[in-house]
């Protein structure tokens, strides 16, 4: 894990109520594996908001990483107000990096809102691998959707809006199709009702999987000292920015 005062590169809208923003911090990107988080301090003091707050690490390049985040509140729309040159301090990253498939094969990422996050630079790191990578991300509308240059051109994008402004109408977990069947390893990130739903349609499918989710808990802290973000799985108790994020998820839901 880094300590970090990170320069900020660019901070710009990804998507309605989502904004990208890149940082210079060469010690935590250099370090960051797929899936893996970084705490950042939301304010100049670091007083208000108290904590620090978890978010997903969305790409890597060089000695830099992005982060897309959706802006919600007092700590959000601090880090959505920062211009190129600000200083951002960060820990991380954190939690325990995903280990994609060894050899080639087909990959499913499953996004739901801001979830599709980690998604793009575990697909980043896919193809590099030699993967064929196929990503859905589900969105309110054809507004809140990731655009398509946002992913690596080898990779397949679909996308379904729960108004039917973009792609089929309704949600993602709805209009897996064929690409369950076709996929090899599957990965989903965004809300817990997304993952209930994913599970009761992969739980039948009678293919072995081993489907995993990355979860979106509240990290007061970010390396297991606080037990906010516990989760309760068929394999007891565990803690997301610990144990996790990543989780098998037949073992949560």
């Amino acid at each position: 894990m880094n300590i970090e005062t990170a320069t900020v590169v660019s901070c710009e809208p990804a998507f309605e109520g989502a904004r990208i923003i890149w940082l210079h911090a060469p010690g935590a990107a250099r370090a960051t594996g797929p899936g893996q988080f970084a705490m950042l301090h939301c304010s100049a003091e670091g007083l208000d908001p108290y904590f620090a707050r978890a978010f997903s690490i969305h790409r890597v390049d060089g000695q830099r990483f992005a982060i897309l985040f959706n802006v919600v509140g007092r700590g959000t729309a601090w880090l959505a107000g920062r211009s190129p040159g600000d200083v951002v301090s960060l820990y991380g990253p954190l939690g325990r990096p995903v280990k994609l498939p060894r050899d080639p094969g087909n990959i499913l990422l499953i996004g739901g809102g801001v979830g599709i996050a980690p998604l793009v630079d575990m697909a980043d790191r896919a193809v590099v691998a030699g993967h064929h990578v196929v990503a859905m991300m589900g969105g309110k509308t054809a507004a809140h959707l990731l655009s398509a240059s946002a992913w690596p051109r080898e990779v397949e994008y679909l996308v379904v809006t729960e108004d039917g402004s973009a792609g089929p109408k309704g949600f993602v977990t709805e209009h897996l199709g064929r690409y369950q069947e076709w996929a090899s390893k599957i990965y989903a990130c965004g809300p817990n009702p997304m993952f209930a739903s994913l599970a009761g349609v992969l739980r039948g499918n009678g293919r072995r999987q081993q489907p995993e989710i990355l979860m979106e808990e509240n990290m007061p802290c970010g390396w297991g000292m606080c037990y906010g973000c516990a989760i309760f799985t068929r394999r007891g108790v565990r803690l997301c920015c610990k144990d996790g994020p990543a989780f098998r998820l037949f073992d949560v839901f």
